[in-house]
This record gives C-alpha cells, structure tokens and sequence, in this order.
C-alpha cells in the first residue's frame, strides 16, 4: 500500500490560505509601528512585493511553481541586495510572517514545519551587520 504524500501547500489549504498569509503579512507590515524599518525598504505601494511573495510562497510551500514560470530563479538575495536589510529589518520581517502565520494557518504542528526554514531564510537574506538606525 502506498501511502500519499502531500505538500505542506496542499496541508494549510492551498491557494487561498498562501493569499491570506501573504495578504496580511504585507497588511502587518504596512501598519504596524514596529515594522517601521522593515517598511521603509519597501516601495511606497506594496501591490507588486505582495504578489511577488505569494507567487514565491506558492512554489516554496509545494504548490505551483508561479514564481519561477513568471521570473525564473528567485536568487533571492541578490534581488534583495538593493535593500539594506541588517538586524532590525530582519527581525521586524520575522516579526510580520509570525504573527500573519499565527493568524492564518491554525495548525501548530504546520507553522513550525514553514517557520523554521523561513527564519533561516531571513537570516540568510541579512547583508548589513548593524544598524545605523536609532530604535526607539
């Protein structure tokens, strides 16, 4: 007997969950005081970062690989190297997914199987040491 194997796409519930995660993970850092930092190295209007990211979401959690189809590679820290991205961006960034992954995906055992990557991959994405920033 062969057993199925699904993604951890198809396990949080597919394309309208990664819309939701994504949605609001770009809906925290838009509004929330703390995510200040990470905001500003952004583009004024977040329509093009957000459909970026769940295009790439998509793909990384096993659905269909839109980002790549669409843009090839991600050579995601390279295509970053325009942002300064140091301790703070980075944990304010980590800061978002948390809370948008807290809210839309319920099961504990799912959000720790994408969390623990993804926080990797933040700190990966890192290409300042310091901040030169005050943080108040």
């Amino acid at each position: 007997m062969t057993e199925k194997v699904i993604t951890l796409y198809q396990a949080i519930g597919g394309d309208p969950v990664v819309r939701a995660l994504t949605h609001r993970f770009y809906e925290l850092m838009d509004s929330l005081p703390e995510a200040r930092n990470v905001r500003a190295v952004h583009p004024s209007s977040l329509v093009g970062s957000e459909e970026k990211f769940y295009e790439y979401m998509t793909g990384y959690l096993g659905g269909p690989p839109l980002y790549t189809d669409k843009r090839g590679h991600p050579r995601l820290r390279s295509r970053h190297f325009v942002a300064e991205i140091g301790p703070v961006e980075r944990d304010e960034w980590l800061l978002c997914f948390r809370r948008a992954l807290d809210e839309t995906i319920s099961s504990q055992a799912l959000r720790d199987l994408i969390w623990a990557p993804v926080e990797r991959l933040a700190y990966h994405m890192q290409n300042k040491a310091t901040d030169n920033k005050e943080q108040s």
